[in-house]
């Protein structure tokens, strides 16, 4: 009986020290710095570079010099397409990202595959993204004319017609200035070098910039 008493006595203390750590718990999580989801495929993931060198590592050093305080997430898969980015979309929007840089079409365009099913792909990414309340910059891809000029054409333009169709900002040419520049990129003139993905930050900063907040 002494033991059941003490029991039952013990238990609102146990209850409020309980709701106290829940309360603690979500307090903490509430004051994390934003995240910024840098999502995409090998050009996001840093193939072949020193994870230090890859662009979403190098743009959290350039956000923590600039006094942006956010957390970069690397979420890049090399060889990803926008197929595998639906279907792994609402898995890493469990960061719960503020902006998510969307970088993925690159290995649609080089597999050939058909302009009408990335662009679907793209924009069932980025309306994921908005139903979460993140903002999305969306990076622009350029690929050779190997495939024929209309598929090139069709295939740049789909990301200046995905920006409009949703109202979100766009990098042009993700790898503006880097591309195709034998002393900046690996020998297949499409994967940067370390040089590269410094060049490639700034340009991916310069449309990110009046995102952010102080």
């Amino acid at each position: 009986m002494n033991y059941c008493y003490r029991v039952r006595r013990l238990l609102p203390n146990l209850f409020s020290g309980l709701l106290f750590w829940v309360i603690l718990m979500n307090a903490s999580h509430g004051l994390g710095e934003p995240v910024i989801l840098a999502f995409g495929d090998s050009l996001t993931a840093g193939f072949m570079v020193d994870a230090k060198d890859s662009y979403p590592a190098r743009l959290q050093r350039l956000l923590d010099g600039k006094g942006y305080h956010y957390k970069v997430i690397n979420a890049g898969v090399s060889g990803d397409t926008t197929a595998g980015g639906v279907r792994r979309i609402d898995w890493v929007l469990q960061h719960e990202p503020e902006i998510v840089i969307v970088e993925l079409g690159a290995n649609d365009g080089l597999r050939g595959l058909p302009i009408d099913e990335m662009r679907k792909n793209l924009g069932l990414i980025i309306e994921a993204c908005q139903k979460k309340g993140a903002k999305v910059l969306l990076a622009g891809m350029e690929i050779t004319p190997n495939l024929g000029a209309e598929y090139s054409r069709e295939f740049k333009e789909s990301f200046t017609l995905l920006a409009e169709q949703y109202n979100v900002p766009l990098i042009p040419f993700f790898l503006e200035n880097v591309a195709a520049r034998p002393e900046l990129t690996r020998a297949d003139g499409i994967h940067p070098l370390a040089k590269g993905y410094a060049i490639a930050t700034q340009t991916v900063f310069k449309y990110l910039e009046s995102m952010l907040k102080k």
